[in-house]
């Protein structure tokens, strides 16, 4: 698989960035870099091979896959690669522009080794799964992939005003007393935001990217074509317009819930009014990284899929059904405990 390389400064060989020691590793020379080297290379220093993307020779350019069309981001040098969705070969489209280079960016902190361990793991525990969406080759064909996200922050004035009901019931002398006591309850304050994500990419499953979420946001870094070396990344192909009234929906629903979980163990809570100011809102664009495997059933026209949040571990998919797995269980076990119960309601009839 084609991918964004930079050069070692040592032997102009293919750097790529290791997600275990976050540095940029030369598999040629075997020297390794930080950020901070690459980015002020030592006075008299072979020239750094690593370039800000407006760079001759190393901008990123769009590929388009012409099956499903996805869009992957890699270097101008590329003539060709896979889309990790479909495996199909995807061509070049045209250049990413400026307007697209994102603010931040989380690299990967789990490389391909311990990703295949995790996946290993998980897919151990599910019993009817096709041998082909585990096999070596298929294993081999993991994508690291960053995926385009809108990141949303902002204030949340919320104010609240509502009537607590209490009530103590007790029993004296046979008799059941109940007592009633009204409380006026105002509560108000006001709530940071930081980072409500919404994956950009329009022809992303929706469950994948979605249950990947969250990450650790103060682990972000400023955005730098070199953490994409050795990995794909998606471009976004939605703005943050189309997002913002869902968003702005959800932070003040969750604000007023704050505030009404907070205003105390009443028996009943009756809200009289309830209000929630946005202000200071801030979107920023982030690529964030994701280890997916997919699988395409050519029988059933479907594609299934496994992803592995690539900072934090967690672990989401859809996995396909083996039917003939399904059948020998049928047959092996449920078969043959029904004649059973057939024979033994037979003779005990």
């Amino acid at each position: 698989m084609a991918a964004i390389t930079y050069k070692c400064p040592n032997c102009n060989g293919g750097l790529m960035f290791d997600p275990a020691s976050q540095k940029y590793h030369c598999e040629y020379c075997l020297s390794d870099f930080t950020q901070e080297e690459l980015d002020h290379p030592e006075s008299g220093s072979p020239e750094s091979g690593y370039a800000e993307p407006d760079a001759a020779g190393t901008q990123p350019v769009l590929y388009t896959c012409p099956s499903c069309g996805a869009q992957i981001v890699t270097d101008n040098t590329t003539a060709a690669t896979f889309c990790y969705y479909c495996h199909n070969p995807v061509v070049l489209a045209g250049r990413l522009e400026g307007e697209f280079r994102p603010d931040y960016v989380i690299p990967f902190r789990i490389d391909r080794q311990k990703a295949e361990e995790i996946f290993s793991q998980w897919i151990g525990r599910k019993r009817y799964v096709p041998e082909a969406f585990y096999n070596k080759k298929q294993i081999e064909s993991m994508s690291g992939v960053y995926f385009p996200y809108w990141l949303y922050s902002c204030r949340v004035d919320g104010e609240l005003d509502a009537q607590g009901t209490m009530l103590r019931t007790w029993d004296t002398a046979g008799m059941r007393y109940t007592e009633t006591k009204i409380y006026d309850v105002k509560r108000q304050g006001t709530m940071e935001v930081d980072h409500v994500a919404r994956n950009g990419l329009r022809k992303a499953n929706r469950q994948l990217v979605d249950s990947v979420l969250p990450y650790r946001m103060n682990e972000k870094e400023n955005f730098s074509m070199g953490y994409l070396s050795g990995f794909l990344a998606e471009n976004r192909d939605m703005e943050k317009e189309q997002f913002m009234t869902d968003v702005q929906t959800e932070v003040r629903q969750f604000a007023l819930q704050s505030l009404q979980n907070q205003a105390g163990n009443y028996s009943k809570i009756q809200v009289r009014k309830k209000e929630a100011g946005i202000r200071d809102e801030k979107w920023s664009y982030a690529l964030l990284p994701v280890w997916t495997l997919t699988y395409n059933d050519k029988a059933r026209g479907k594609i299934y899929y496994f992803a592995l949040n690539g900072q934090t571990g967690k672990v989401c998919g859809k996995l396909p059904v083996d039917r003939k797995k399904l059948a020998v269980l049928f047959f092996s076990v449920f078969l043959p405990m029904f004649l059973l119960l057939m024979i033994g309601g037979y003779f005990l009839g």
